[in-house]
């Protein structure tokens, strides 16, 4: 996991981070502080009730998501970021100064204008927050880049809810907080300062200001790709099931568990450090690339989690005095909530950094900041919509316990019409589920694969998951042509299918079929894509390497695309190939976390790639190891 952390000595990534980290700590600092000073003083400032003051807040910071996102993508993709984001920063330090008139002046109507600035200025630095990234770091460190900035941004809101709750709490709080939210927000431009340029991505863009018709044409970007759609979805709707968790948690730390004001806090707390700890373990878990299989097993986590928190939650307590943490924590029940919580955020990080690094990979870059904006409307959306959906269960007498329930069950629900969806996902999950659990994949010269434009990927053929790890090793889809006879097997063929894999029958057996399949490979290639292919024919019944067949020389003469060997080591003997018998006649005949591994070489011209040469490679790429 040290690559990831290495990222915070670049310059190209440090001053970002911290950038970042400084704002997110600002705005939980000052919406905190005034929350809690509506809460236990709004006596002073007007006769509506505490409660109203507190939702009217929320409100008008997330108002400006919806009112400003559309016209931020725009200014994103159009200017300079590094510098749009020195402006938001300034923008940052003017707000707060306003924050600490507001203060001075005890003007209510100040204090909440200037929490709708703040929305604002958070709106306006969404979009590129996401779309600089890319722009700075290569592919395989999308994914490690965005989980330090998922993980440090929990943390410091974490930070920063404590801290404004503390501060404001304190003799002479208001001037503390004042002082306080100026200082970082000057220490967050002076890291600004720092951000490497980073070029328009569409610098001839004409900005549309009508705020309306713009958001509506940002949610149709959005629906350009639709995997990426998806994915934006995907997203929205983790923020939806977080803002009814975290929604809850003072309620759930009064009224569950029974404890004081320190209860929410350390909620708060293990909540964040799962998310931490889950966004961290992306980048080791995926190898480093962006690996949408982690999304299901993330989703799967919160659903499971969330029912268990559910499980566990105390029957409502009537003490007569809120418990301290002290007691709260002598009681075995509250444990058992607090680890469910640590781990809903732990696959909360596994679901939600691999959807924005998909976002940011798959989305033009010329409309990515537009895209990303899009996901901001859609997010502020679904958080109001959760809001709207807790108030009306708690309203019609549902329990705390029972809107944990209905969310878990809602999130099942949610992901299976997903993966429906975009069975890719689902693909994935499997494929990676392989290589962590039956198998340990080693991947030797990953880098030969192309990361655009068509090839032909060959490789020995020795059991029946060979597609399967090769999948697990590339950045990219690959078309695999494999037999008909495989491509039906019961359990692997939503797999194949899903992946696009090409059917191919011996022309002695059905040469129709076999005329398909070459015009599918052909047509494959001409867009672009890559196709797998095992020239031996049939998976080996010794273990060896069979004569290569002469189906490679015909598809290149068709189609001359650059050619790569690979071969697949460790897998005889595994239970999916046919030592000593059938696949799958003895399942894990040799346990589980079998070591095998993938090798690949430099890719070969079309005219150097004949069936003998690519042969030759492929047994010295294999060695001794079967």
């Amino acid at each position: 996991m040290s690559s990831q952390f290495k990222l915070l000595e670049q310059r190209r990534f440090l001053p970002f981070f911290l950038t970042q980290f400084a704002g997110a700590f600002n705005d939980n600092f000052y919406k905190n502080a005034l929350v809690v000073l509506m809460t236990f003083q709004a006596a002073q400032f007007t006769t509506l009730a505490p409660g109203v003051l507190v939702n009217l807040a929320a409100g008008l910071f997330i108002l400006p998501f919806f009112l400003f996102s559309a016209t931020s993508g725009q200014l994103a993709d159009k200017y300079e970021k590094s510098r749009l984001i020195r402006f938001t920063k300034l923008l940052e330090i003017g707000i707060m100064v306003l924050a600490a008139v507001a203060f001075a002046l005890k003007s209510l109507p100040l204090m909440l204008g200037t929490l709708f600035l703040m929305g604002t200025q958070s709106s306006i630095f969404g979009p590129v927050k996401y779309a600089i990234l890319p722009q700075h770091l290569a592919e395989e460190e999308i994914v490690g880049g965005n989980a330090l900035v998922e993980s440090g941004t929990f943390v410091s809101i974490l930070l920063g809810t404590i801290a404004g709750g503390v501060t404001i709490a304190l003799p002479g709080g208001t001037t503390l907080v004042s002082i306080g939210a100026i200082v970082v927000a000057v220490l967050g431009y002076a890291a600004s300062r720092g951000i490497p340029i980073a070029p328009a991505a569409a610098p001839d863009l004409r900005i549309n200001w009508n705020p309306l018709t713009e958001t509506w044409r940002n949610i149709g970007e959005t629906r350009g790709n639709r995997t990426v759609f998806l994915s934006i979805l995907g997203i929205s709707w983790f923020w939806f099931y977080g803002a009814m968790f975290l929604s809850q948690f003072p309620g759930y730390a009064r009224e569950v568990l029974g404890g004081d004001e320190h209860a929410v806090t350390l909620l708060l707390a293990v909540f964040s450090v799962g998310i931490g700890i889950g966004s961290l373990l992306c980048e080791k878990l995926s190898g480093r690339h962006v690996e949408i299989g982690l999304v299901p097993f993330g989703s799967i986590g919160l659903t499971l989690f969330g029912l268990d928190l559910w499980w566990a939650s105390p029957a409502s307590v009537a003490a007569a005095a809120p418990l301290p943490i002290g007691a709260l924590l002598a009681t075995p029940s509250s444990w058992r909530v607090l680890f469910d919580l640590v781990m809903i955020g732990v696959f909360g990080g596994f679901f939600i950094v691999p959807l924005y690094a998909l976002i940011q990979t798959r989305s033009e870059p010329e409309r990515r900041s537009r895209i990303i904006a899009g996901n901001n409307i859609l997010n502020a959306l679904f958080m109001v919509v959760a809001a709207g959906l807790a108030a009306g269960l708690l309203a019609a007498g549902a329990s705390i316990a029972q809107l944990i329930l209905v969310t878990a069950l809602l999130n099942a629900c949610v992901a299976i019409y997903i993966y429906t969806l975009v069975p890719e996902f689902l693909l994935r999950f499997v494929v990676w589920m392989l290589v962590h659990t039956v198998y340990r994949l080693k991947v030797v010269g990953e880098e030969h694969i192309p990361d655009e434009g068509p090839a032909l990927i060959v490789a020995n053929h020795v059991s029946f998951a060979d597609a399967l790890i090769i999948m697990a090793a590339s950045r990219r889809p690959i078309r695999f042509v494999m037999d008909h006879q495989i491509f039906r097997w019961p359990v692997l063929s939503f797999l194949f299918r899903t992946s696009r894999a090409i059917p191919i029958a011996p022309a002695k057996e059905d040469p129709a079929m076999m005329e398909r399949a070459f015009d599918e490979v052909a047509a494959a290639l001409e867009a672009g894509e890559l196709v797998g292919l095992f020239p031996e024919g049939r998976i080996t019944d010794d273990g060896e390497l069979g004569p290569f067949r002469p189906g490679t020389a015909r598809i290149l003469e068709r189609t001359p695309v650059p050619v790569v060997p690979m071969a697949l080591r460790g897998l005889w003997g595994s239970s999916f190939s046919r030592k000593d018998g059938p696949a799958l006649s003895r399942p894990l005949r040799r346990g589980i976390f079998n070591r095998v591994e993938l090798v690949s070489a430099a890719p070969l011209s079309a005219a150097e790639a004949t069936p003998e040469r690519l042969q030759n490679i492929i047994a010295q790429l294999r060695g001794e190891m079967r």
